[in-house]
């Protein structure tokens, strides 16, 4: 196998692995996102009990060590989210390879493209439909996860921190169909059996 038809099953093959590391970059950030629910919570539950007791405010050493184990969560939940950023970037650019695969086959076969397939029944341009039907789901989700990340720990009711957990774990801009065509691309290329 060489030329077009090696670059996509090697794209395919990127896809596929960049997939594998968006799910386990949303696990982490799964926990991490939990972690500064719970500890956001834990904060507005002990506020409560000193405003009902009529004491006065906790001492400033236990206030600063929950907002500095805070503060620390949402440093590890940027990091996760930056690393998504990154897989995101490198989904960009298997699209922007793609396009360019594109292009060489239209430069080399015209505007109607190969008369026969590269792999089993799709045409070139079902591949690059399915790059970018990837890529659109992935950068809205990433979207989404950085809102999260701006107003999770500034969140002040239990029910809205259980939304915003919910969207995370739940990824509403990958629908089970973004799986699907990923299942497809790695059918027609061959790294799944028939």
């Amino acid at each position: 196998m060489e030329g077009s038809a090696r670059k996509i099953k090697d794209n395919a093959a990127d896809w596929h692995n960049l997939l594998l590391r968006w799910e386990r970059l949303n696990e982490n950030g799964f926990n991490v996102a939990a972690n500064i629910v719970n500890l956001r919570l834990s904060q507005s539950d002990q506020r409560q009990l000193l405003e009902e007791s009529f004491s006065p405010s906790s001492p400033l050493s236990a206030r600063t060590g929950a907002a500095a184990e805070l503060q620390n969560e949402c440093c590890k939940l940027q990091e996760i989210i930056d690393k998504m950023v990154t897989v995101v970037t490198k989904m960009q650019n298997l699209v922007t390879s793609q396009q360019g695969i594109q292009d060489l086959e239209d430069f080399q076969f015209g505007p109607k493209g190969r008369t026969f397939p590269l792999f089993h029944t799709w045409n070139m341009k079902q591949f690059e439909l399915s790059f970018v039907t990837l890529w659109k789901s992935f950068s809205q989700e990433l979207k989404l996860k950085q809102t999260i990340l701006q107003e999770l720990a500034h969140t002040g009711t239990s029910d809205l921190c259980m939304v915003y957990l919910s969207c995370w774990l739940y990824q509403p801009f990958i629908p089970h169909q973004v799986r699907l065509t990923l299942e497809a691309l790695l059918l027609e290329t061959g790294h799944r059996p028939l």
